[in-house]
């Protein structure tokens, strides 16, 4: 029979491993951005500058002969890496017998990242619910600014918070859907957390999309209202948001539509002109990838050039136009295609200059939260410095949002980036929301399919969960209620609970 894993010599490598991440504290933490930061803001940044650095090992061999001797794995790390690699490095001591091992961790430091967590996502999204961990998070619609029905049904429902997008509507609309919200939770007894997304610099499709769906090898234009490209063919002229986004573009770059529904490839740029004068470009797009039926372009739909690095002033001027009734309303700010630390500093400072303007207040108590939409590269990239440009700032979150993500980063990379945000989240003590297309076909059309009951199932490894708008909302919003509530009892995040089995009581 062959020996198990020799204790000792694991121990060794535990030993190094422990030396090398604190090493990285020591040399690269002091230069992390966390002037005036309060302790908790300092501890998670130590344990996110941990967690980097055990991940640039390969923990693999490690973690199995970990297990083989009964030992917790390294696997549930994030949240606690130094008092974790403690506590695997004095188990093993005990095992070899020896006296050079770690000290064991107290109970309280093991548990502490966990309750730093839930501490801001309570500073959030406010309390969860009794019988689950995770919040529900649903979008309104804009017939909520209307009819005072639509959020009671969604709060009754078990919304535990709600999203309204500044890139549809009205500031008066936005204030109408947020009253009607508050008014409902406060006659059913709850609290319900607003969330306001600022849109960003996120081109949409504004006219002239053609009527038949798009099938491969069709082209069209992509030009600034109101204008036409500079060559003189036939091809659908369709105007877009954000023309200057065209002008970064280059040539054979990919672009997608409607969270991938449509791609294709840049094959020319034109100068676009109106009334005989320039105004811009125009960029000509063939179709390459479709369904079999095709599909159309629809307005107010997003454009994503992923592999276009988009330089534009974020927050954009029309974010700093809704700053103001957001701030009125939200208990959170929705930042959306936040890439840079110093757009952070630009919001925050921003909101800070609103707040103290003359009477009257624009809200009363703190500012609000603030929620890093991650949907690009390099914000991919640039996360660990954004949450922390961040949290010195005030409380934060961050949204995993899966459909212009998926787009930018390609959609077999989609699951392997949305688990490593996750765990590099928690290791930074974040809460998350985990969005985009969560049972989207129930809330579109009433009935889920099992991927997508899966897949809101997978929502227990975050903090809350979004839902987009659709006719069978609040049927969407009381079933991922249920499946959340369900899972709690088997999950929390990425640790099972090993409650008791239902299913097989009666067997054996």
């Amino acid at each position: 029979m062959a020996a198990g894993p020799d204790p000792s010599a694991l121990l060794d490598r535990v030993l190094a491993l422990r030396e090398d991440v604190e090493r990285q504290v020591r040399t690269a933490f002091p230069g992390w951005p966390l002037a005036g930061a309060d302790p908790e803001v300092r501890a998670s940044a130590a344990n996110l500058v941990r967690y980097l650095a055990l991940r640039r090992h390969d923990l693999h061999d490690l973690q199995q002969d970990l297990i083989l001797l009964g030992l917790s794995s390294l696997g549930r790390a994030e949240a606690r890496v130094g008092p974790q690699l403690d506590a695997v490095g004095s188990a093993l001591a005990a095992l070899a017998r020896r006296v050079d091992g770690p000290a064991p961790p107290t109970a309280e430091s093991l548990r502490a990242g966990d309750g730093l967590i839930e501490r801001r996502a309570r500073g959030v999204f406010g309390p969860p619910p009794p019988d689950r961990r995770v919040r529900v998070l649903a979008t309104l619609p804009s017939n909520a600014a209307h009819d005072p029905d639509v959020g009671r049904r969604l709060v009754a429902a078990g919304a535990d918070a709600v999203r309204i997008n500044t890139a549809h509507d009205t500031p008066d609309d936005w204030a109408a859907m947020a009253s009607h919200v508050r008014a409902a939770a406060a006659d059913l007894g709850r609290h319900v957390a607003v969330e306001v997304d600022l849109a960003g610099p996120k081109m949409r499709l504004a006219g002239g999309v053609p009527e038949a769906r798009q099938q491969l090898g069709d082209a069209f234009w992509l030009v600034p209202p109101g204008s036409r490209a500079g060559s003189p063919d036939a091809l659908p002229r369709v105007e877009v948001t954000l023309p200057a986004i065209l002008e970064q573009v280059q040539l054979g770059q990919e672009v997608w539509f409607d969270d991938g529904k449509i791609g294709g490839h840049v094959v020319e740029l034109a100068t676009a002109r109106a009334d005989g004068a320039p105004v811009g470009t125009a960029v000509r797009v063939v179709v390459e990838h479709v369904g079999r039926k095709g599909q159309r372009l629809r307005l107010e739909k997003g454009v994503n050039f992923p592999e276009t690095e988009i330089d534009l002033p974020v927050p954009t001027a029309e974010d700093l136009a809704a700053l103001p009734h957001a701030l009125g309303i939200a208990d959170a700010i929705g930042f959306s295609f936040v890439q840079r630390p110093a757009e952070i500093d630009a919001l925050h400072d921003a909101m800070a200059a609103m707040l103290a303007g003359p009477p009257p207040a624009l809200r009363e108590g703190p500012p609000p939260a603030l929620v890093l939409k991650v949907e690009t590269r390099l914000a991919v990239r640039a996360l660990p410095s954004l949450i922390v440009h961040a949290l010195r700032r005030g409380p934060t979150a961050v949204m995993i949002a899966r459909g212009d993500l998926g787009v930018e980063l390609g959609f077999e990379r989609l699951a392997e980036v949305q688990e490593e945000l996750l765990w590099l989240c928690e290791a930074a003590h974040v809460p998350v929301i985990w969005a985009t297309q969560v049972l989207e076909a129930m809330a579109k059309r009433g009935v889920p399919t099992r991927a997508e009951v899966t897949d809101a199932a997978m929502g227990e490894r975050a903090e809350c969960v979004m839902l987009n708008k659709g006719p069978y909302a609040e049927e969407a919003v009381r079933s991922l209620a249920d499946v959340l509530r369900r899972m709690h009892r088997h999950q929390n995040k990425k640790t099972p609970r090993l409650g008791a089995l239902r299913a097989w009581a009666s067997e054996g």
